[in-house]
């Protein structure tokens, strides 16, 4: 049986951020990536695809290009876990063992969990800039749209990117204005969350973005239910339980999100029904297995799913990884940092930083919940560049 000193579950951001990173302290040799895909995807630039700015092709890289040089690339899936033992069972059936495990899988997008979603995704004016395919599409919705009812919704679970479903909002709005049809477009923001964001004051400007532009917000209602025959959406009251049907023209559907279903039911789960792998917020190790570390969307982290939040996850649990293997108490604390642009229209960003609890964590000596310029050329040119020669590479 093959045995590795760490191994990594995933070849996302999490994992190849986090494998660059423990290169720093480890051999390439000790270390086995496990993931079956073929390419590797910059998933933040999808909202500009959406909205007409960016092309899909930026946004992907074949997966051998970021894997790092040395470290060996299982291109398979992992299938069971058995912590007891320190093994991973691979899709195949072989065994792989390890001395300690980073988890970093990212999240599933449930797409089944909306009744009638999945048959009419990218037709009868329904889109989604969740799916690196579907973003496009999204365009060619927007692009097409002659007036009606546009809703964008935001759904009940946790999702990577908590900012998006309101981005393609902001930049479909401001298309309906150019093309002279705004009069005539009802634009909705449809949330089972109680707000437009959750931070206060980035709340506050994003509230008044939304009064000047005549967005209408209906918030507490969970989409449950696409009626494409007669384009109805159906939503679910989540304090009353009572159902609201809505007409539209267009619908933006951010999907229900949770762990991959081979975490949510193995041993490292939390064990509810969204199944994240059950870690320390601070130190990001497992709570039940002091080898297993666990970083990004897959993980119990109470913070927002972002890349940012990789960013600082990853150096900390890499340095925590480190102390383990020398036996040593995991002492670097993560704070639950995570930054979220948010586009408000094509030239202009709000950048949300914050932390565990709403802690403002801001990085400028400006106010950011004013939309700024500056903000959009960060999000649109140097964060992408930073991700690909930086980030992935353990540099930044």
């Amino acid at each position: 049986m093959e045995k590795k000193k760490i191994v990594i579950i995933g070849g996302g951001t999490a994992g190849i951020t986090g494998a660059a990173l423990l290169l720093k302290k480890f051999s390439p040799e000790d270390i086995a990536i496990i993931d079956p895909s073929d390419v590797h995807y910059y998933q933040p630039l999808w909202t500009l695809v959406g909205g007409g700015v960016s092309k899909k092709e930026e946004t992907v890289r074949p997966m051998a290009s970021v894997i790092p040089e040395g470290v060996q690339w299982l291109k398979t899936k992992a299938k069971e876990f058995d912590p007891e033992n320190n093994m991973v069972v691979l899709q195949d059936g072989k065994k792989l063992q390890y001395e300690m495990l980073l988890v970093a899988p990212g999240i599933q997008l449930d797409w089944n969990k909306i009744e009638g979603l999945e048959e009419t995704l990218g037709k009868n004016g329904v889109c989604s800039n969740y799916d690196f395919h579907q973003a496009e599409k999204t365009w060619k919705t927007i692009d097409s749209f002659t007036g009606g009812t546009a809703i964008f919704t935001f759904p009940s679970t946790p999702i990577k990117c908590a900012g998006a479903p309101q981005k393609i909002m902001w930049l479909a709005e401001e298309t309906f204005r150019q093309k002279g049809i705004r009069e005539k477009s009802r634009v909705i923001f449809l949330s089972a969350g109680g707000g437009i964001f959750g931070i206060p004051k980035y709340r506050a400007s994003l509230e008044k973005l939304m009064k000047e532009r005549g967005i209408e917000g209906i918030f507490h209602h969970d989409l449950i239910k696409i009626d494409s025959v007669n384009k109805v959406a159906i939503a679910r009251n989540m304090e009353t339980g009572e159902e609201l049907k809505i007409n539209y023209d267009m619908i933006h559907v951010s999907p229900h999100q949770s762990a991959p279903d081979f975490i949510k039911s193995s041993p490292l789960s939390t064990g509810d029904e969204l199944g994240y792998v059950e870690v320390d917020k601070h130190t990001m190790q497992h709570k039940r297995f002091p080898n297993i570390f666990s970083i990004g969307d897959a993980s119990s982290l109470p913070c927002s799913k972002t890349g940012a939040a990789i960013r600082k996850q990853a150096p900390l649990c890499a340095l925590n990884m480190y102390q383990f293997s020398a036996n040593q108490k995991p002492s670097h604390l993560y704070d639950g940092y995570a930054s979220c642009p948010l586009v408000v229209d094509r030239g202009h960003v709000i950048l949300a930083e914050f932390g565990y609890d709403g802690k403002i964590l801001e990085t400028f000596p400006f106010d950011q919940a004013q939309p700024r310029r500056s903000m959009w050329i960060l999000k649109k040119n140097l964060l992408p560049s930073m991700y690909w020669n930086l980030m992935l590479k353990g540099w930044a």
